[in-house]
């Protein structure tokens, strides 16, 4: 996640507070989408940026998780979204993405 999107998501927080807050992801692969998952919750494993030591606790998910999908109307799902199903390790996804989810606190 780069230096903007984390400053971007901490203005957020502040500004909104974070249970008004869902980070909804798309990285193509398990270990960058467990990273992104790491940083909005327990903060930035690399230390480098604005989101380092900050336990935000935000909800997060991949798109390409069932929860998701559900939410999204099929014709949108479709457009938007159908091709990277179809390319993409879904399970391996969200396994990355939900075992960060709940590991900080939040409030």
């Amino acid at each position: 996640m780069d230096l903007q999107t984390q400053e971007a998501i901490e203005r957020l927080a502040a500004e909104h507070g974070r249970d008004a807050l869902l980070v909804l992801l798309g990285a193509p692969d398990p270990e960058s989408a467990g990273i992104a998952a790491e940083t909005v919750t327990l903060g930035d494993p690399s230390y480098a940026g604005p989101l380092a030591g900050a336990q935000l606790g935000l909800e997060v998910y991949h798109v390409l998780e069932d929860e998701v999908r559900r939410a999204v109307p099929p014709e949108a799902w479709e457009e938007h979204i159908g091709v990277m199903a179809d390319v993409l390790d879904a399970r391996a996804l969200a396994e990355a993405v939900r075992s960060f989810r709940g590991r900080a606190g939040r409030g």
